[in-house]
This record gives C-alpha cells, structure tokens and sequence, in this order.
C-alpha cells in the first residue's frame, strides 16, 4: 500500500464529526460561583460584625456594662481613646484596651427580645 491509499482508508475510519467543544469560559464558571457563594455566606456576614462591633466600641459610655475579650464583665468607668477603666467589682478596677472589648451588654432592667 502506498501513502494516499493508506490516508484514504484511515480518512474513512475517522468519525464522521466531532461533537464541539464547549466555550472556554464555562470552564471557570464554577469557580466563579464558588467565589459568590464564599463571599456571600462567610465573608459578608462577617464583614457586618465586625462594621457593629466597630460601631459599639466607638459608642461606649460610662456607666456601659461589657464583656472583654478575656470573658471579664464590668462597668465602664472611663472613657479614653485607646483604653476603658472597667470596674469587676467593689474596689476593683482595670484598664483594658478599647479593642478588646468583646460586646456590650444591655442593662439589667430591660427584658430579652424574645419575651
């Protein structure tokens, strides 16, 4: 057999077409969607917490009840840029960093919002 005659037989055996390929760009597309679905489930929220705990350290007061970072709870007795002077009990009084303050808590009087 010569060369034509072997591409002609081979030519022959080839499939016929060959179904199209998709377009590069769905290849990214889940990733692309795994992106959205990271940024809005995990990365949002806690962007908005972090926005609110920002907004209640810059809001403390005297006389606010918080809990530190440490799990202590006190009474805000001064308020400086960078520190808070807590109160944890009778004649026992701390300086904290403001941004270790872990929240702020409502006063004692007010009953839960599920009541």
């Amino acid at each position: 057999m010569n060369g034509p005659a072997l591409l002609a037989i081979l030519a022959a055996a080839a499939p016929a077409a060959t179904p199209a390929e998709p377009p590069a760009y769905l290849q990214f597309l889940p990733l692309v969607a795994m992106a959205a679905i990271f940024y809005f489930l995990i990365l949002r929220p806690q962007m908005r917490r972090q926005k609110e705990q920002q907004v209640k350290i810059s809001a403390l007061k005297k006389g606010d009840q918080v809990v530190t970072a440490g799990g202590l709870i006190g009474k805000v007795i001064k308020v400086e840029d960078q520190t808070v002077d807590l109160e944890l009990g009778p004649n026992v009084r701390v300086r904290a960093v403001r941004a270790t303050i872990g929240d702020v808590l409502p006063p004692a009087g007010s009953a839960p919002a599920n009541d």
